[in-house]
């Protein structure tokens, strides 16, 4: 009888038969993308990779990409602007929104169509490994969902306009301004960041939201 220990040790026994699913992440961990644990996801790893992973294909403005880390960081304070008493732990699960990313990339939306289910299907497979991972339910609650996506979609047009070369009107006909964009976000600027910088964002919010008992390295 096949267990779902026995897949997943036939995806990682080195079979030349079988596919390689897994990825090695520098802090040794080997993450089965088709069958995720929580065990083998750690923050260090997330950060690291979000903070070279970059938003718009990498067609931004600035010296460097703006990276899916400081992008991660924005929607969290936009959040917060929308809805100042989200908890802690809501506000740990905004910024961890992307997370994935973190393995498969920032795929552009109208990639992401042509790609379908599929990919959405391993995407909610690691979102869900990763909230477990950080002490939160796998399944978010919908206002909480609904907050993240405002946010997010006030974060890309302010992206937008700054730095991937979107002109005012033509921001508005694609993407649509955002309710209360000028309060949300009028007064921010951003700056693109050496990954090593980014990472050290992402990794210092974290660190400000999480509960001490998942801020350590899973065991095993």
């Amino acid at each position: 009888m096949s267990t779902p220990a026995n897949r997943s040790a036939r995806r990682t026994s080195g079979n030349s038969d079988t596919p390689r699913a897994w990825q090695r992440m520098l802090s040794g961990r080997r993450l089965d993308l088709l069958d995720p644990s929580p065990l083998d996801i750690e923050i260090e790893d997330i950060a690291h990779g979000l903070s070279r992973v970059a938003r718009w294909n990498g067609q931004t403005e600035g010296e460097w990409a703006f990276s899916v880390a400081q992008h991660s960081v924005l929607v969290e304070r936009i959040a917060i602007r929308m809805r100042r008493d989200t908890p802690w732990k809501w506000r740990l699960a905004v910024l961890l929104h992307d997370a994935p990313e973190y393995v498969v990339g920032d795929l552009i939306t109208p990639f992401k169509a042509a790609v379908g289910f599929d990919y959405k299907a391993l995407e909610n497979r690691l979102m869900t490994a990763v909230l477990l991972r950080f002490g939160l339910p796998g399944e978010l609650p919908g206002d909480l969902r609904d907050l993240t996506k405002r946010a997010d979609k006030v974060a890309a047009y302010l992206e937008a306009t700054q730095l991937a070369g979107f002109a005012e009107a033509e921001a508005k006909r694609v993407f649509g301004r955002p309710r209360n964009f000028a309060r949300l976000a009028g007064d921010m600027r951003l700056e693109p960041c050496p990954p090593q910088d980014a990472k050290r964002l992402f990794l210092q919010r974290f660190q400000e939201l999480a509960p001490e008992a998942v801020r350590k390295p899973a065991h095993g």
